[in-house]
């Protein structure tokens, strides 16, 4: 649901006012329906479109390199890697960039400058084997997915089962942390930039990353990428598709450790996510309203994290103080009363919404014992930062999924202005 409606705004850009929204971590996880993805359980539960990095020194090893040098897009995708999220990976120097980079020079000792200086050039040289883009194959089992609008109203919302992606360009999208509109400038003419059709019709190495489990795996169910013609494909249509090689943003740290993860629903989006289960705990986070910026300490007061987010607004401004968190539930449902929207239309009534990630709070909610307050994902990815909210605390929901793994109840948790 990548689109801004004043319909769209009520809910998903609105999303605080929920009660009993948050389950504490020890209580039964969540059984929402899982986000669909392919799976593997040999040495990660990632999909087959994980990273597979090279050793530190070593280059990697690359059947289809990138033709053209993309140096901010390769630091976006060391940052995210390093916990300092640049909102949608797109290869430009926008706010989230800039506190990724201030939240890395902080780390790192440097000067916090927010700009891709010498010195921090100099600190992220020591990942220059990373390329700032990968080929992959999506798998073959997305053309199964059940991929449908998602309707304005949330009584229609209401209807459904599931709030999920409303495409296979939105899902990929996501799954690699940036915007179909940037996929789509990686892969022109629907195919990957640097890659002639006569590759692609002989189908090539299945996901671009040696990993010879998730090749062996893929070749059994994938067939060669259809050839684009010159042109593309046609106006309107998605360039995408099942079984299709594509370049995409090379985001890494996406492992997943199945022993870590005991609700398979969550399991099935962190994957989707492109997220690991190595996180760092955070034992304090630290949300600056004139930053618009969260920042998350371990124990001994070392930043190890930092986002880009958006918070309150005029009417609903962010509540200053500290807070505790009160539990974390994975792929929430989300009661919408009108009654605690100023903006709520006098005819909406009450509603329980599904689970998904086009859901008004996202993949995750951190409830506040601020009542009706908490830290959740969004539907809208690339307005973080830059739109308003009911008060809470929203991110791209890679974020919220990878901060939601470093907090706990013990997490003290500070808005400041």
């Amino acid at each position: 649901m990548r689109r801004v409606t004043v319909a769209v705004l009520l809910v998903a850009l609105a999303a605080c006012g929920s009660n009993n929204a948050g389950t504490p971590k020890q209580a039964q996880p969540t059984q929402a329906a899982a986000i669909p993805t392919t799976v593997t359980t040999v040495a990660s539960a990632a999909d087959s479109m994980a990273s597979n990095d090279p050793a530190a020194g070593a280059q990697a090893p690359d059947q289809y390199p990138d033709p053209q040098p993309r140096p901010v897009m390769q630091a976006q995708v060391v940052l995210d890697r390093q916990g300092f999220g640049p909102g949608v990976i797109d290869g430009k120097m926008g706010l989230s960039t800039k506190h990724a980079l201030q939240g890395f020079q902080e780390a790192h000792g440097l000067s916090v400058s927010g700009a891709l200086d010498d010195a921090t050039k100099q600190a992220l040289a020591q990942w220059n084997n990373i390329p700032a883009t990968r080929v992959v194959r999506i798998p073959q089992d997305w053309a199964q997915a059940d991929y449908q609008p998602i309707p304005d109203k949330p009584e229609q919302q209401a209807q459904l089962q599931h709030l999920g992606y409303e495409s296979l360009d939105e899902r990929l999208a996501e799954r690699f942390h940036t915007t179909a509109a940037m996929l789509k400038q990686l892969n022109p003419g629907g195919k990957p930039a640097g890659v002639d059709a006569a590759a692609l019709a002989g189908g090539g190495e299945t996901t671009a990353q040696g990993n010879a489990k998730a090749a062996e795996q893929a070749t059994a169910t994938s067939s060669p990428s259809p050839t684009p013609t010159s042109s593309g494909p046609p106006a309107g249509t998605s360039p995408f598709a099942a079984g299709q090689l594509v370049r995409v943003p090379n985001i890494g740290a996406d492992r997943i450790d199945p022993d870590k993860v005991q609700d398979k629903s969550w399991q099935s989006t962190l994957a989707s996510l492109g997220v690991g289960t190595e996180q760092p705990h955070a034992t304090k986070v630290v949300v600056d309203k004139s930053e618009g910026s969260l920042k998350a300490y371990d124990g001994t007061g070392k930043l190890v994290a930092e986002f880009t987010v958006t918070t309150g607004s005029q009417h609903d401004p962010l509540p200053i103080g500290t807070w505790g968190i009160t539990g974390i539930d994975h792929n929430p449902s989300f009661n919408y009363n009108p009654a605690l929207f100023w903006d709520a239309s006098a005819t909406d009534t009450k509603e329980r919404l599904p689970p998904g990630p086009n859901g008004p709070v996202g993949v995750v909610w951190i409830d506040l014992t601020k009542p009706h307050y908490g830290i959740h994902g969004t539907a809208e990815p690339e307005a973080i930062g830059r739109s308003q909210s009911h008060g809470c605390v929203r991110l791209t929901n890679w974020d919220a999924a990878r901060l939601a793994q470093m907090v706990d109840t013990s997490t003290k948790v500070v808005f400041q202005p």
